[in-house]
This record gives structure tokens, C-alpha cells and sequence, in this order.
């Protein structure tokens, strides 16, 4: 489809809309200035550069083995750059602590915000931001199951210190960047069968979250995150940091409350709590992912719940509230594609709930008016909001339909195919 065709559909879908008081310019300028925070580990089946030849610990596993895996900070930035070049407008990208890029023999307790600069360095050039996570699995002292909530002193010292630490580098990030670092909390403490003694390790981690945050940090630069997690490998019959140990340190404390939409029961969805905890907090934080019967993070497709979560956003007017952050990782396919995918599928989503009429769709509601709310939003999912992302795309640049596919297979055979 040629730009003149595509610049033609664009304008017939605009009339549609225009037609039910929706305005399509206001909608994707909206789009082009929210940022997706793209998780790093997708690159590398969540290996990281600090232990690479260690074995995944924390209730984490990635299968797969397709080729072309990113091996080195500078692959791994490599194959980001293609992603984000088939990806609409700019974004963000989400770091975890163990993708220090250094020649220093440094462990987690010891990161500084020298081990991220060439990432900094990186992110300047590519005028993107950086989100950050530490990452309290995969190594040595993340014992019996525990860190944080350890009930021995010596290793929960070991990773409030790496907390602590890993608040100064986000904190870097914001200054360096101009773009508020999020940094994501979330520890795999936990037993693979029924505790005794639930209270205790609760208690050990609320003591350490409170040390780590003792210590003031600039909030215009960075913004601290607590997630919770249902269960992990490992962890089956319990998890000390809950959804509702979360929701109530999150909210007592300050701190901006982060759900996963893999983190929950399976009848569970968080677009049905979004609504719940912005009455009681000034900011929300997500990661968009796709659990398939567990917390398996499969890449995110274009599915009820994705299309709910966003539509939950804008139709609340919490945009502006809220860090959307995708975190999945599948080594089955190709993992540029499984990034792109993932973010233009977001992104649809978002465009698809901000081309909603919501103020017609409100009045309906709250005059009790149910036959036109759901005559409203029936017909909406037959309007074409396909050629506004296509006429989003082009004016961004970036390959339109599956072209962006023919790239990633061309840098496959290139690139990929040779490492």
C-alpha cells in the first residue's frame, strides 16, 4: 500500500470518526507522546552480563533456543536500535541491574552509576529514556528461596545495599536523560510448600524496603516501584511480597504500586483494579504482559485483556499517571520480532481505546442509557482505526503492515544468523 493510499484511508477513517464527535489528530498526538517501556531482557532470554554463564534463579525460566540470542551489551544494543527503528514514535528502555555494561569485576552490592554509562551514553544518542530494576535473583546470595525477607542478617544486608545502590543509578538515569526513571522492585522470596510462619518473613521484608528507602533520592528524577507476584517456580505455596503486602506498603509508604498482568489468579485481570488503586494513589505503574494459565509471560498480542487495560487507562484519564512497561520473554521466536509485536501491539491498543467517543459513552452510562452504551461499543470495534495506525506509522517513519517483518527476517539472515 503506497503512501497516497494509505494518507487516502486515513482521511475516510477520519470523517468516521469525526462523525461520533471523535477527534483523530488529539488522539495520536496523545499517542505519539506516550512512552512504552521496553524491557531489555527479551534480548537475551533474561541472562544479563553480570553472570551469563549462571543458571536463571527466582522462579524465572525462559525456553527456547531460537539462534541469534544477544551475547554482549553491544549486541544486545544492536539488536534494541533495529526494534525500536520498526516502532513508532520514541519510548523508553527498561534496564535490570545485571546488564551492567563494564570492564570492572563488580557484584550487585558494588554497582555504581559508572557501570551504566555507555547505556546512558547509548540512550542520549537514540534520544530514548531508561527505566531500571534491581534484580534480586540469579546469583549466588539469593538463598533458600530468599533475599530481602532472609532471615539471616548477612544476606538480607547484602541486598538492601544493592537496593540502595540501584536507587542512585536510577536516579542518574533521570538527571542524565531529562525523562523520569522508574525503578521497579520485585523480589521472588518465597516457599514451594505451605509456611508456618507467613508473618515473619513479611515482616523482615517490609524492615528492609524501609532501610533501603530510607535514604532520600530526587523524585523529579526517579520514582521508586513495588510488584507483587502471585507464585514462581519455587515458590508455589507462597510469596512473601503479595498483592496485598504491596498494596499496603505501596500506599503507606508513598510508593507507586506496580501490577503485572501476569501476577494474579487466573480469573483475576488488573484492568479491573486500575480504577480501584488510582483513587488512593498519585501514580500507577504496569507491566503488560500475557500469562497462559501462569505467570509464563508470553509476548503480548492484540487479545480482550490488552485492549481492557487500555481502554481502563484512557477512558479514566490516568494516561498521564501511568508507566505502561511490557515485560516478556520468549526464546521460541525471533526476539526482535517478539519486541515489536509486543510494543506496536500496545500501542494499538492505546490508539483503539483513545478513538473511543468517552464522553458519549459516559452520558449513556450515567443516564442509564444501556442500549446505547452497548450499541456505542459494538459498533466501534467495526470502525477503522487499522488506517489510522497505518497513516501513524508512516507519519512516523517506520515500516507500515508486515513490511517490518521483511526487515527483521533480512536482519536475521545478516546479523542474527552469523552469532
Amino acid at each position: 500500500m503506497g503512501n497516497k493510499e494509505i494518507s487516502k484511508r486515513y482521511e475516510d477513517a477520519k470523517r468516521r470518526y469525526q462523525e461520533i464527535g471523535v477527534d483523530v489528530d488529539k488522539a495520536l498526538e496523545k499517542l505519539q507522546e506516550t512512552k512504552i517501556s521496553m524491557h531489555c531482557w527479551q534480548g537475551d532470554d533474561v541472562i544479563g552480563f553480570l553472570n551469563p554463564d549462571g543458571e536463571l534463579s527466582g522462579g524465572i525460566m525462559s525456553t527456547g533456543d531460537y539462534p541469534g540470542r544477544a551475547r554482549t551489551p553491544e549486541e544486545l544494543r544492536q539488536d534494541i536500535d533495529k526494534a525500536f527503528s520498526l516502532i513508532p514514535s520514541k519510548h523508553k528502555l527498561n534496564l535490570h541491574a545485571m546488564y551492567v555494561d563494564t570492564d570492572e569485576e563488580v557484584d550487585l552490592n558494588e554497582i555504581e552509576p559508572k557501570h551504566f554509562k555507555k547505556w546512558v551514553d547509548w540512550a542520549k544518542e537514540c534520544e530514548v529514556g531508561l527505566d531500571f530494576n534491581p534484580t534480586f535473583f540469579n546469583h549466588p546470595m539469593f538463598k533458600d528461596g530468599y533475599t530481602l525477607a532472609h532471615p539471616d542478617k548477612e544476606v538480607r544486608d547484602f541486598w538492601i545495599e544493592h537496593g540502595k545502590r540501584s536507587r542512585v543509578i536510577s536516579e542518574y538515569f533521570g538527571k542524565e536523560l531529562g525523562q523520569k526513571s522508574y525503578n521497579n522492585f520485585w523480589v521472588p522470596d518465597g516457599m514451594k510448600d505451605n509456611p508456618v510462619d507467613r508473618l515473619s518473613p513479611r515482616k523482615r521484608l517490609m524492615e528492609s524496603y524501609d532501610e533501603i528507602f530510607s535514604e532520600k533520592i530526587d523524585e523529579r528524577y526517579t520514582e521508586d516501584a513495588v510488584e507483587s507476584k502471585l507464585f514462581g517456580i519455587g515458590a508455589e505455596a507462597y510469596t512473601v511480597g503479595s498483592h496485598e503486602f504491596y498494596m499496603g506498603y505501596g500506599i503507606s509508604r508513598g510508593k507507586t504500586v506496580l501490577m503485572d498482568a501476569g501476577h494474579y489468579h487466573p480469573t483475576e485481570v488488573i484492568s479491573n483494579k486500575i480504577s480501584a488503586l488510582a483513587l488512593f494513589s498519585d501514580s500507577l505503574m504496569l507491566h503488560v504482559s500475557r500469562p497462559i494459565r501462569w505467570d509464563s509471560d508470553h509476548v503480548i498480542i492484540m487479545d480482550d485483556e490488552l485492549q481492557e487495560i487500555m481502554r481502563e487507562i484512557v477512558r479514566n484519564d490516568l494516561l498521564d499517571k501511568t508507566a505502561i512497561g511490557l515485560d516478556f520473554f520468549d526464546a521460541t521466536i525471533n526476539r526482535i520480532a517478539a519486541w515489536v509485536v509486543g510494543v506496536r501491539n500496545a500501542q494499538k491498543a492505546l490508539l483503539k481505546a483513545l478513538l473511543d467517543p468517552i464522553a458519549e459513552l459516559k452520558e449513556a452510562e450515567q443516564t442509564f442509557d444501556f442500549t446505547k452504551r452497548m450499541v456505542y461499543t459494538e459498533e466501534m470495534k467495526d470502525l477503522p482505526y487499522a488506517d489510522v495506525w497505518n497513516y501513524f506509522c508512516q507519519k512516523n517513519e517506520v515500516p507500515v503492515g508486515l513490511a517490518w517483518y521483511d526487515e527483521v527476517k533480512a536482519y536475521e539472515e545478516e546479523i542474527l544468523s552469523k552469532r
